[in-house]
């Protein structure tokens, strides 16, 4: 027989994680309370529920990205697929844009796995110049830390680091962070700070749940801005402006 932990319904009621969902949850549980009561077996507590809001409210605010192109692309091509379009701006999300909060946070839970969680500053600078030496080897970048865009420092960080401190998680892995961004800056001769992904990986990680599952938290809080991004192109359209734009730099591209 098929059946899940997360739910299940008999001919009187419905069960979420063992509690009944018309008496239990309706009314008396949030968005954030049943989000993490499904996906961890629990409530989140007030501090959580901070972060949490803050992951996903970040993950909404944001103007023309791929994702957001993509969404409203599918939407000029199938106007009636509003649930299409969204997905074609759910599934432009991975490692680049939206996602890498999951890939960054699990690479601070790898730097720092020999670390105890009140390590030393010296500790946490050598596994931090330990990690840019890796990826110089390597040739790849460093993930979660300096922007194109904010060179001068991403503006959304200082809020979350503060956040993250009031509500008990600015720990092992924010420091880790902080130490790649600091070394990192010495070295190139600029800024290299915490960017609002590599922010937000670091709050994951050192609230302890999965970097699935911030991933996860990151495509709820896209979907709802991506229906606003498609709502207003409903009513004042882009979309086709980006097509003519494509087609008039080559136009064998409508062919």
């Amino acid at each position: 027989m098929l059946n899940t932990e997360i739910g299940y319904t008999t001919p009187t009621s419905v069960v979420i994680r063992g509690q009944d969902f018309s008496t239990q949850i309706l009314g008396k549980m949030d968005f954030l309370d049943i989000i993490m009561l499904t996906s961890v077996g629990r409530t989140p507590t007030p501090q959580e529920k901070v972060m949490l809001n803050l992951i996903m409210v970040t993950a909404a605010g944001h103007g023309i990205t791929p994702s957001v192109i993509a969404a409203r692309m599918t939407l000029l091509g199938a106007p009636e697929a509003l649930q299409g379009a969204v997905a074609a701006g759910i599934l432009g999300g991975g490692s680049v844009y939206l996602g890498p909060i999951q890939n960054i946070a699990q690479t601070l839970l790898d730097i720092s796995a020999h670390l105890t969680r009140d390590a030393l500053d010296d500790e946490v600078r050598a596994a931090a110049k330990a990690h840019i030496d890796a990826m110089a080897a390597q040739k790849k970048p460093v993930w979660g830390v300096g922007s194109a865009t904010h060179q001068a420092g991403d503006p959304r960080v200082p809020t979350m680091r503060e956040l993250a401190r009031d509500n008990g998680f600015y720990g092992l892995h924010w420091r880790v962070l902080d130490a790649i961004g600091e070394l990192l800056s010495a070295q190139k001769g600029r800024p290299f700070c915490a960017n609002g992904a590599g922010a937000l990986a670091a709050i994951v990680a050192d609230m302890g749940i999965s970097p699935a599952l911030g991933r996860g938290l990151m495509l709820t809080g896209r979907c709802a801005s991506l229906i606003a991004q498609l709502l207003e192109e409903q009513q004042t359209p882009i979309a086709q402006d980006m097509w003519d734009l494509v087609l008039k730099q080559d136009p064998r591209c409508g062919k």
